[in-house]
């Protein structure tokens, strides 16, 4: 019996989180079981060039000595205390400092549970109940997200996921990413009832789709003009695009912010924070809410810090800029002459891959890439040594583990996987 198949007998779909099972790309999923640098090694010993990057939080790719080094050291103390500790509080002073936007912040334990706490304080600052979510962005499974976006402006969500409410969902209003006229129809329409915006200020979740020209700029002026929070959700972005996140890099500053990945340096962590006077609401400073038994976990605080540490001078990321630089020319210039439809977005160390002309600014264009196409070169891919994301919504990340052979062997496999097209 294959592993798969054992796998199935006692987890859905074989899986612990959906994009595992392949189903994007159709075949069995690649189980792994160990990392190294900028590789994966498979139970049949088969290495890979991973792109996945456990999904953006191994920005210095698996197995840093000194992270590792961090975690040996969290290990020796205790693995959780159910009591403040001082590691809490300096990757607090560390995460305060480098993001713009946060003066206060709390740590939880992954991302869909700060941006479910965050929408709660962003509810009772102001004591509304809408939020106004785009489509193509992935705020975590917490019911009030879990909603399909209707086409053109202003739709009512309607629940994506059996076992969500609709009574849940119909405060969530839903218009397409990179749109701005239909957030602001939204607002003109819902305006005193909005409590916040939840957006990613470069999309991760539908590919790497970068915002247009203005149109956070427009969310943020609505958000003011009505009274409204304006969230980012960082979690993929956050350090990973520069040291402050994407809003270091647009120039803009949400008042609330969700981070996770990262953070924690590939163990599991989440993170919201912001402006004081909002973050003072929460309990026990204030009347809001919220509480983990293993929010600042020792271990994941431990390899979070070394971390950040590690990025801190900036240096990292000239490195990655360079390196992804590089790939995303090679993957472009070999679809090129091929006569392949390709377009690649990056930002940094971030890369969505679309097979088609473009453009893509929303999630429907990404819908009507080829998706099939996708599939075919992925396992091909797969059979030349590199291990892409298994589906044409998820990001590809490079990692400071990357060098001139793993991108060499990767344009190398892309090529072949191109050529096997038969075009």
């Amino acid at each position: 019996m294959s592993l798969y198949r054992r796998a199935c007998r006692t987890l859905p779909g074989g899986v612990n989180s959906p994009v595992r099972a392949f189903r994007g790309v159709g075949g069995d999923p690649v189980f792994i079981r160990a990392a190294r640098g900028a590789y994966l090694e498979d139970e049949a010993a088969l290495r890979y060039v991973d792109y996945i990057g456990g999904y953006g939080p191994m920005i210095l790719g698996h197995r840093h000595p000194q992270v590792e080094e961090a975690l040996r050291r969290a290990l020796e103390m205790g693995t959780v205390f159910g009591a403040p500790s001082r590691a809490e509080v300096e990757l607090a002073e560390q995460i305060c400092a480098a993001v713009p936007s946060v003066e206060m912040v709390r740590l939880v334990n992954s991302g869909t549970e700060a941006t479910m706490s965050a929408l709660r304080l962003a509810r009772a600052a102001t004591g509304r109940s809408k939020l106004v979510k785009l489509a193509g962005c992935y705020h975590g499974h917490g019911d009030a997200f879990l909603v399909a976006a209707g086409s053109g402006a202003a739709t009512l969500g309607v629940p994506s996921s059996p076992g969500v409410p609709r009574a849940v969902t119909s405060d969530t209003l839903t218009a397409a990413y990179n749109d701005p006229e239909a957030v602001a129809e939204l607002f003109q329409m819902h305006g005193d009832e909005i409590a916040a915006i939840f957006v990613e200020p470069l999309a991760g979740n539908m590919g790497l789709v970068p915002p247009t020209k203005g149109y956070l700029e427009t969310l943020r002026r609505l958000c003011d003009d009505h009274g409204a929070l304006l969230v980012f959700d960082e979690v993929m972005t956050g350090f990973r695009v520069a040291y402050g996140g994407a809003q270091e890099l647009l120039g803009i500053d949400p008042d609330l912010t969700t981070l996770g990945k990262i953070i924690g340096g590939g163990l599991p962590i989440g993170a919201y924070g912001g402006r004081r006077d909002l973050m003072e609401r929460i309990a026990p400073a204030g009347p809001v809410y919220q509480a983990g038994t293993l929010s600042g976990n020792p271990l994941a605080v431990a390899a979070g810090r070394a971390t950040l540490d590690l990025l801190a001078d900036g240096s990292v990321y000239d490195e990655l800029e360079a390196t992804s630089g590089r790939l995303a020319a090679g993957l472009r210039e070999i679809a090129a002459g091929l006569d392949v439809p390709l377009t690649v977005h990056r930002q940094g160390s971030m890369l969505g891959v679309f097979f088609t002309a473009g453009p893509v600014r929303r999630q429907e264009d990404v819908d009507g890439s080829d998706r099939d196409r996708f599939a075919r070169v992925f396992h091909r891919l797969l059979e030349h040594g590199v291990h892409p994301p298994p589906s044409a919504y998820e990001t590809w990340f490079v990692s400071t583990a990357h060098g001139e052979d793993e991108i060499g062997k990767t344009l190398e496999a892309w090529r072949a996987a191109l050529e096997g097209e038969g075009v």
